[in-house]
């Protein structure tokens, strides 16, 4: 990628880190991509929402992922003042930057893995759009 554009020379010189060892130092973690899911394809924003859907997540590693997204600009923690208080959770820029990423792991999933997807009854499809 960056050595085919620049050569192995410059990247050697110049990138402190691999571009993709930071993408998944940023989303990598367990239950962070189906958290930026949730909000994106289930238009999912409250706690117990992403609490409830995603299974195997408990709370304290909820609120952790959820503290390190917005740490990383991918979403935005609003809370209202309300009685009692109600926190929602949206997508910056920055996060919705990362739909095409995530709609292409899902095609590559569906294209190369359509076993681990579907029913054995189900035609797979060749093209999915989460």
């Amino acid at each position: 990628m960056l050595a085919e554009i620049h050569g192995f020379e410059w990247v050697s010189q110049n990138v402190r880190k691999c571009p993709i060892s930071n993408a998944m130092d940023i989303i990598g973690k367990k239950f962070t991509v189906l958290i930026l899911r949730n909000m994106m394809v289930y238009k999912q924003t409250r706690f117990n929402q992403f609490l409830n859907s995603i299974e195997g997540m408990n709370p304290k590693t909820l609120a952790a992922r959820l503290r390190e997204l917005e740490r990383n600009g991918l979403i935005k923690r609003t809370v209202y003042a309300e009685v009692p208080a109600r926190v929602e959770y949206h997508l910056t820029k920055k996060g919705l930057a990362l739909k095409p990423v995530l709609e292409q792991l899902a095609s590559f999933s569906v294209k190369h893995y359509p076993e681990r997807i579907f029913t054995e009854t189900t035609d797979s499809p060749t093209d999915i759009r989460p």
